[in-house]
């Protein structure tokens, strides 16, 4: 690479050598006539030769630089060539990052009818809690939860955090639970998740239940299996387990919801606004939460104020 002048210069010569005219090169790199020259004058230097005849207010490309012209120009279009590819690989791939449990059951249920709607879009899920660095990492769009307006972010808003108990059918009739109060003495997941005392509150029980030992799970999901498995009753977003609760294998057994004062969010740069692959994953999302509108109250679905 130190055989190589700089490409600043590089880029005058090519540009003035292909429009045999300082003027239009400079117009065309953005830059004054003045500047083209003092660049190709430095590429001179550096090779000892001159590369343009000048007679006359004009100029004409001497033997050298009818001779380098060629392989800097096949040079300048194979780079463009390579940036264009990667351009074209970026716009046919939509990369989502999305919180574990939502990626992992609701959005990993529905995207393959994403998938059949734009055959011509390939789609890479990542899940993980982590925040995402879009200008670090190939990112398109995330989906999470928090308060909403984040600077530098379009947000927008999909449904309000909330969760309620679910269990298994066997483990409610073993347990013979009637009553939010009977939730205080039966195995729970997560037992001392602050969440739990503020659902007992919303049920009407003001006594916060008593600390105890538990089983203690990174996500929904690995509580869905235990849930099913009857090891216990955990707090969970019904619209997540939908297949599951309709078939019977996880039961909802009282209609309280217990709001966070969060909300769930399909997010991304507000200088990719209009980016056709994130507006298409956009119409898209929205119309697969619409048919889980009757899944929980209309409440949840107002955007935070």
């Amino acid at each position: 690479m130190s055989r190589l002048p700089p490409l600043a210069a590089v880029r005058a010569f090519e540009a003035a050598a292909r429009l045999q005219n300082f003027s239009r090169a400079a117009e065309e790199l953005g830059m004054t006539q003045a500047a083209v020259s003092y660049q190709i004058r430095q590429l001179e230097e550096r090779l000892g030769r001159s590369l343009f005849v000048r007679e006359k207010g004009r100029v004409r490309l001497s033997e050298t630089g009818q001779r380098l012209l060629p392989a800097i120009s096949g040079a300048f279009a194979a780079m463009g060539d390579a940036f264009a590819a990667l351009s074209s690989d970026d716009a046919e791939v939509l990369t989502i990052s999305a919180a574990i449990t939502f990626g992992g059951t609701w959005l990993s249920a529905r995207i393959g009818r994403f998938q059949l709607r734009y055959p011509d879009l390939a789609v890479r899920l990542l899940m993980s809690n982590d925040l995402v660095d879009f200008d670090a990492t190939s990112v398109d769009v995330a989906i999470r939860t928090g308060p909403g307006h984040w600077p530098g972010l379009r947000d927008d808003f999909l449904f309000r955090s909330h969760a309620t108990p679910i269990c298994s059918p066997a483990f409610l009739e073993a347990n013979r639970i009637e009553k939010p109060a009977d939730l205080l003495r039966v195995e729970r997941l997560a037992p001392n998740d602050p969440w739990w005392a503020s659902w007992f509150a919303a049920a009407g029980i003001g006594t916060p239940p008593p600390r105890q030992q538990g089983i203690e799970l990174d996500s929904q999901l690995q509580e869905a299996i235990a849930a099913q498995s009857g090891f216990g009753i955990a707090l969970m977003t019904p619209i997540y387990w939908r297949a599951e609760l309709e078939s019977g294998r996880l039961i909802r057994p009282f209609e309280t919801l217990y709001q966070p004062g969060t909300a769930n969010f399909l997010v991304h740069p507000e200088g990719r606004v209009g980016v056709r692959k994130i507006e298409r994953f956009r119409e898209w999302l929205h119309e697969e939460m619409e048919m889980d509108r009757q899944l929980v109250p209309e409440a949840l679905w107002e955007p935070l104020p």
